[in-house]
């Protein structure tokens, strides 16, 4: 019989080590509510207990550091109320309640805007996973103004997916063209209901290629694309950073879907202008405001 119970006992503690070994491997996700706004729409739900957003942020960050401190893999979502109550009217789930807030969380860490947690601190998170969700909003909105162009009536090519081979193209001639260094690129596109705007950061070495992010890549050539098919007054600024030389600025405007080079008098005036007041800037120190590069050799034409 003791013989029995000890074989019981041995069992037990594998099955609870082995569990523990699975739950190591299982990754954890936390769905945050990054502002205060959101964080009073939160606490209309009952079961939602917090009632003051600093605490609320400090016990977030005290459990991240738990799990991060037992080994698991933990990622934080940008938890959106309006989002969520939407998700639930769909699903038919009661948003009042734990189970919901968890699967909500699950959907968001598939499909949404994440940071992976590494024990930095919370405020380092917050604008990453903040500026994470813009990108990936400007790239939802960009790709479905993109598919909504539909074919053209006189070749029958797909408007937007031409648009976007011809950014791609762009690109990939601006990188190419700028040389070595690390490279900062903007581009900002003009739509009838928003101001489009990607960022690309990239860098290339003396020898090889533009070591292109994919994503990020994707993004840029998507919003440029608007611009593109939609032949708005949007435009391209490169900002290329090398040892020992001064920072370059380059810049381009959008013009019937091509991007033309600016002059460096007229580089200087944008970037040396305050977007909002219109105001003049000081200019940086160590910049040098330089007109854009042809982009136009070897380049597609532009579907019309």
């Amino acid at each position: 019989m003791a013989h029995i119970k000890q074989t019981r006992r041995g069992r037990q503690r594998s099955a609870t080590s082995m569990r523990r070994a699975l739950r190591r491997e299982a990754p954890t996700t936390v769905g945050l509510l990054v502002d205060a706004e959101d964080f009073a729409a939160m606490r209309h739900y009952r079961t939602f207990t917090f009632d003051d957003h600093p605490e609320y942020l400090r016990q977030v960050e005290g459990m991240l550091r738990t799990l991060t401190g037992q080994g698991l893999h933990t990622t934080v979502a940008l938890f959106d109320p309006e989002d969520y109550a939407e998700f639930c009217a769909e699903a038919g789930l009661d948003p009042d309640a734990h189970t919901s807030r968890s699967r909500f969380t699950a959907e968001i860490a598939a499909a949404g805007a994440t940071v992976a947690y590494t024990g930095q601190p919370l405020d380092t998170v917050i604008p990453l996973l903040v500026s994470r969700a813009v990108r990936r909003a400007t790239w939802e909105y960009a790709t479905t103004l993109l598919a909504g162009l539909g074919d053209c009536a006189d070749c029958g090519q797909d408007i937007g997916r031409a648009a976007f081979d011809r950014a791609s193209h762009l690109l990939m001639r601006l990188l190419d063209t700028a040389g070595p260094g690390s490279h900062h690129v903007v581009c900002s596109t003009p739509t009838e209901h928003e101001q489009l705007l990607a960022v690309l950061r990239t860098s290339r070495d003396t020898d090889g290629p533009a070591c292109l992010p994919p994503s990020e890549g994707a993004e840029f050539a998507t919003v440029l694309a608007v611009g593109v098919a939609l032949e708005t007054q949007g435009g391209v600024v490169l900002r290329t950073t090398a040892p020992d030389v001064p920072d370059r600025v380059h810049g381009w405007r959008l013009h019937r879907g091509s991007l033309l080079p600016l002059t460096a008098g007229e580089v200087f005036s944008a970037y040396c202008t305050d977007a909002d007041t219109g105001e003049p800037v000081s200019p940086e120190s160590g910049v040098e405001y330089c007109a854009g590069f042809d982009l136009g050799a070897d380049e597609p034409e532009a579907h019309r």
